[in-house]
C-alpha cells in the first residue's frame, strides 16, 4: 500500500510539474518553450524507432522519412498549395483544402504505416550494417523525392518548401493565437506544448502496453536470435513488418504535428542528419527501455540550444575566430562521447540487464 502510495504522490507530483512548466518557463522567453516544444517532437520521434530498433532490432537508419511523409501529408491537406497549383482541385475545394486535425492525426500515421510496411517488405531477410544501408537509402530517396516533385505537376513545390499551413484547433479555438485563461496569457508555443505532451503520454503508455505484451516479447525474441525465434514458431516476417509499420506510424504522427507548429515544412528539415540523431537518441538514453528513450531524446534535444549560450561566451573569448555554431556541435559531441565512455549501456538502461536493451 505504502508503494502504491509513493507512486501515486510520485504521479500526481510529476503531473503538477509538467502542468506549470511551460507557463514558468515563458517568463524568462518564450524560446524557452518553443526547445521543449521541439523536444516533444523527438521523444516521440524516438519512442517509434525504439519500437524498431530497440525492441525488434532492426536497424533503421532512414528514420526521418517516416516524419518527412507525415508532414507533407498535413501541409498539402491544410495549406493552399494544392489548389493554388491544381485547377481541378480548386473547383472541386472553393475555400480551400483545411484537414482538422482529429482527420489529419490518424491519416498521417497510416500513410507512414503503409510506408513503414513497403520499405520493410524488401528488408525481410537483411540484418545489420546492410539493412542499415538500405533504410539509409529509403531516408534519403524520400528527401530528394520532395525535392524534385515541383515539375511538370508542382506537388510538393522543390527545395521551396509548403507555407501558410493552418494551424491546429481544438474545439473552434486555434492553438495559432493566444488563449486568455484565469488571467494569464498562454501564447501558442505553451498551448503547442500541451498538445504535444497530451499526444507523448498517449504514446508512452502505448508503448509500456507493447513492451509487456505478447508481441512485444515475440520482438525481442526476434532481436535476441532470429532463427531461434522462428524455430519455435514465430511468424518472424509479419513481425518485422508489424514493427515498421508501428515504428513509422509514430513518425507520421509527430510529422503532422511538427508542420502545424512550424507552419512551413522543407526538405531540409528531414536529412540525414536528423536520422541519426533520432538514432543516438535511443542509444544514448538506453536502448528498449523506455523512459532512458525519453530522457536521451529530451537531452539531445535540448542540449544543442541551451548550449548556445555557452557557445556564445567561448567565440568571445576566441576573439571571434571560431564560429559559434561550429563550437555548439563541438560541445555536443563531447557531452555525447563522455557518456558513452562513462555509461555504455545508456544513461538509463533497463534495469533487468538485459542485453538487447541494453
Amino acid at each position: 500500500m505504502n508503494k502504491d502510495k509513493r507512486r501515486l504522490g510520485v504521479f500526481l507530483l510529476s503531473a503538477v510539474a509538467l502542468a506549470v512548466l511551460p507557463v514558468l518557463l515563458q517568463g524568462a522567453g518564450e524560446a524557452w518553450v518553443r526547445i521543449v516544444d521541439t523536444a516533444l517532437l523527438y521523444i516521440l520521434l524516438a519512442l517509434g524507432l525504439n519500437i524498431v530498433v530497440g525492441f525488434a532490432g532492426l536497424l533503421d537508419l532512414g528514420y526521418i522519412a517516416f516524419y518527412a511523409v507525415g508532414a507533407y501529408l498535413f501541409a498539402l491537406l491544410a495549406s493552399p498549395h494544392l489548389t493554388d497549383h491544381i485547377p481541378a482541385l480548386a473547383a472541386m475545394f472553393p475555400d480551400g483544402l483545411h484537414t482538422p486535425i482529429w482527420l489529419a492525426i490518424p491519416l498521417g500515421a497510416g500513410v507512414a504505416a503503409l510506408a513503414g510496411v513497403l520499405l520493410g517488405a524488401p528488408t525481410l531477410k537483411l540484418r545489420g550494417d546492410y539493412l542499415a544501408i538500405v533504410t539509409l537509402g529509403f531516408g534519403e530517396i524520400i528527401r530528394v523525392f520532395m525535392n524534385n516533385m515541383d515539375a511538370p505537376i508542382n506537388i510538393t513545390n522543390g527545395p521551396k518548401g509548403i507555407n501558410s499551413i493552418d494551424a491546429i484547433h481544438v474545439g473552434g479555438l486555434s492553438l495559432g493565437e493566444p488563449w486568455h485563461v484565469l488571467g494569464l496569457t498562454l501564447p501558442p508555443v505553451t498551448l503547442h506544448y500541451y498538445l504535444f505532451l497530451s499526444v507523448v503520454v498517449v504514446a508512452v503508455v502505448i508503448c509500456m502496453r507493447l513492451h509487456d505484451s505478447r508481441i512485444g516479447r515475440a520482438w525481442m525474441a526476434i532481436r535476441e536470435d532470429e532463427i531461434a525465434a522462428k524455430a519455435m514458431g514465430l511468424n518472424t516476417r509479419d513481425l518485422k513488418l508489424l514493427a515498421f509499420g508501428l515504428g513509422a506510424s509514430f513518425g507520421g504522427v509527430a510529422g503532422v504535428l511538427f508542420a502545424s507548429f512550424q507552419g512551413f515544412v522543407s526538405p531540409e528539415s528531414f536529412s540525414l542528419q536528423e536520422s541519426v540523431l533520432v538514432v543516438a537518441m535511443v542509444v544514448l538514453g538506453g536502448l528498449g527501455h523506455i523512459p532512458g528513450v525519453v530522457m536521451g531524446a529530451f537531452l539531445l534535444a535540448a542540449l544543442p540550444e541551451v548550449l548556445r549560450h555557452v557557445a556564445g561566451p567561448l567565440q568571445t573569448l576566441t576573439g571571434g575566430r571560431l564560429d559559434a555554431a561550429i563550437l555548439r556541435q563541438l560541445l555536443v559531441a563531447l557531452s555525447m562521447i563522455g557518456i558513452m565512455l562513462l555509461r555504455p549501456r545508456g544513461l538509463w538502461p533497463s534495469p533487468h540487464g538485459d542485453r538487447g536493451q541494453a
